[in-house]
């Protein structure tokens, strides 16, 4: 069974940064890609980043997703962080190619990121 848990959440000011963790179990972590996505309330949940099992980073403008293939752990750098930032953060894992369209079959809990101005 797939085990997601994201840790690293927590309050920051506006400029600051954080980075998520993502840890998994329970599968074959480096055959799998990994996203993470956000959400707040009312609002529909909204891709964040995505890596494909071939990929170690990739640089999205002010976050930086990565994968330790060895430790199973997804990490989320976020740099420069904006009050629009501010949504719970999920970790996500599909079996191979990346899903179009958010679709990943599994998901973690989630953790809070806020940032205030």
């Amino acid at each position: 069974q797939v085990q997601l848990v994201e840790s690293g959440g927590g309050s920051v000011q506006a400029g600051g940064s954080l980075r998520l963790s993502c840890g998994a179990a329970d599968f074959a972590f480096r055959y799998y890609c990994m996203g993470w996505f956000r959400q707040t309330p009312g609002k529909e949940r909204e891709e964040v980043a995505t890596i494909d099992i071939n990929t170690s980073t990739r640089y999205t403008g002010r976050f930086t997703i990565s994968r330790d293939n060895a430790k199973s752990t997804l990490y989320l750098q976020m740099n420069t962080l904006k009050p629009d930032d501010t949504a719970v953060y999920f970790c996500a894992a599909h079996p191979a190619s990346c899903p179009p369209g958010g679709s990943f079959e599994y998901w973690g809990q989630g953790t809070q990121v806020t940032v205030f101005p």
